[in-house]
């Protein structure tokens, strides 16, 4: 049932996503009666989650208050704070704003989904790019970031300025792009910040998180320690700063570029049609790659992550046209997200196998974080000196630490709030006023679904337990089969002494009950699952197929 909570005359914050976890990013910010969303976000699927590929914060609050929805702002051009657009933004039905390397990512997401007619994608200047939504006045304010147009967002409402980060880092040599100037951020301070909504997903980091130049000199030094040998550097393909980097390291080395991996295609694609890496070499085939001298070729390759069916996998697996042989390199150029630590290790552990040299940013500078170590964030806090600080895009620990890192730093209000909290901004002091639900959902197949829905706890039961499946013929005969227990040799007296069981007791039936096809149906389910936990521990999920009742 709808909710009948409207923001009245007073500046509201409430996070659907993203503050609780890292992805799924999704911020509503509510004034005079009307919404403003900032970012709609994805996150891959989980383990928790078995068979799904995508998942999302569940939108219902806002859905049910399309209505007073304005538009939905888009800070940057992550999956994180994007991927959900082809899913959600048709049925919001209100116009959204971005960039144009962003807009560009979005439309073709569009068109891809054959949508692109069913929203309104408008495009924003990307330095300094301004618009007005009813009693929100938005400014983009460019910062450096591990894309392409990473923006904060400055936001004027009538109850005072909100200064929204995105995604950042500080970075004197950004490679891409011309962050906003300390001497502006501390202009905007001057003239009053009410609220920083701020990212904290790197608030552990006791250091600075390191500049692009520092990156481009660190993977220079590293790529000529390898003369002679063939060279793979893997990283996030959305890191166009990195690209450029790699695109200026492969001509100082004398090193012809090979891309592996449709998602870097379709970034360098999309940033040559806005105006970068327009220098970049022209990549060579794979045919062209291994035909070359090892020390003649620079490969830039997608799964860093381990991803099974990006490139590196396919690489490690042999199963690629590009190979690696004994002496070759793998730069690993990002950071590993966490939980995918098994996946990444399996495909490095194929590489040693192999005989490949492989290269983190642990041992060498060839990767730096594109979110704010504790220096940037204090650096931040003193320019701006909001009157309140309130954390966003992390974990649990993560906005809590930045909570005590915030009022450490003499932010006056510091306000911890999570995934359904109402906070009120003003007027009077930040407080949490509401709760409302909020949920995930999942892409499962080709439906979304609610994340902890029927489907997905079954499948979750049968990885666990395995399933078996009982047939009655009508006529005393029972077939059992049974899938993912775990009997092996053992498996065909199981099945022999699991019917004989059914058999019983269904011979044991009262006389009253041996005509009620549900009596005899649960007396045969109970027989064969106290067989199989008998057997191994196990309760499997248990159906019976009876056609003849």
């Amino acid at each position: 049932m709808k909710n009948d909570f409207t923001p009245q005359d007073e500046l509201l914050f409430l996070a659907l996503g993203g503050s609780g976890e890292i992805g799924m990013n999704v911020n509503l910010y509510g004034c005079q009666g009307k919404w403003l969303m900032v970012d709609l976000g994805m996150s891959f699927g989980a383990n928790e989650y078995p068979g799904t590929e995508l998942m999302f914060a569940d939108p219902e609050f806002i859905e049910e208050r399309a209505d007073d929805l304005l538009g939905i702002v888009l800070t940057h051009g992550h999956e994180d704070h994007i991927g959900a657009i082809p899913y959600f933004a048709a049925d919001l039905g209100v116009p959204m704003y971005a960039t144009p390397f962003t807009a560009d990512l979005i439309r073709r997401k569009l068109e891809e989904a054959q949508l692109l007619d069913a929203v309104e994608l408008i495009e924003i200047a990307e330095d300094h790019g301004s618009i007005v939504l009813g009693p929100f006045e938005i400014t983009y304010l460019p910062l450096a970031h591990s894309i392409a147009e990473g923006n904060a967002l400055l936001i004027e409402t009538p109850y005072g300025r909100v200064f929204h980060t995105g995604d950042w880092k500080l970075d004197e040599e950004p490679i891409i792009g011309e962050p906003t100037t300390e001497e502006e951020l501390v202009e905007i301070g001057d003239e009053g910040v009410l609220a920083l909504v701020c990212d904290s997903t790197n608030v552990f980091n006791p250091a600075p998180s390191g500049s692009e130049g520092a990156v481009y000199r660190g993977m220079l030094e590293e790529v000529r320690k390898h003369r002679g040998k063939r060279v793979l550097v893997t990283t996030f393909a959305s890191n166009v700063a990195r690209l450029q980097t790699l695109g200026m390291v492969a001509q100082e080395t004398g090193r012809k570029l090979c891309v592996a991996g449709r998602s870097l295609d379709r970034i360098i694609a999309v940033s040559q049609a806005n105006g970068y890496l327009r220098d970049l070499s022209e990549p060579v085939d794979f045919e062209t790659a291994m035909a070359l001298l090892p020390g003649e070729v620079l490969i830039l390759a997608t799964g860093g992550q381990g991803e099974p069916r990006a490139a590196l996998s396919r690489i490690a697996e042999e199963t690629h046209p590009l190979a690696l042989d004994k002496g070759d390199v793998v730069l690993f150029s990002s950071r590993v997200i966490p939980g995918n630590e098994l996946a990444i290790g399996r495909v490095q552990n194929m590489l040693a196998e192999r005989g490949v040299v492989m290269v983190t940013d642990r041992q060498s500078e060839i990767h730096v974080s594109g979110h704010p170590g504790r220096p940037e964030l204090e650096a931040l806090y003193g320019w701006l000196r909001p009157d309140i600080l309130v954390p966003v895009h992390g974990e649990i620990r993560h906005m809590q630490e930045q909570t005590r890192l915030g009022r450490a730093s003499g932010i006056p209000h510091n306000h911890f709030q999570k995934n359904g909290d109402i906070v009120r901004l003003a007027p009077g002091a930040p407080a949490t006023i509401a709760r409302v639900p909020t949920g995930r959902l999942v892409l499962d197949g080709d439906i979304i679904v609610p994340a902890n829905g029927e489907a997905v706890a079954m499948r979750r039961r049968l990885a666990h337990s395995g399933v078996l499946i009982v047939v009655l013929d009508g006529q005393g005969g029972v077939t059992i089969e049974g899938l993912g227990l775990p009997l092996d040799e053992d498996y065909a007296a199981f099945i022999a002494e699991a019917q004989a069981d059914v058999v019983d007791a269904l011979m044991k039936l009262r006389k009253g009950r041996r005509d009620e096809p549900e009596a005899i149906k649960e007396a045969a389910r109970l027989a064969a699952r106290r067989a199989a936990e008998r057997w191994c521990g196990k309760k499997p999920q248990t159906r019976v197929i009876a056609p003849g009742l």
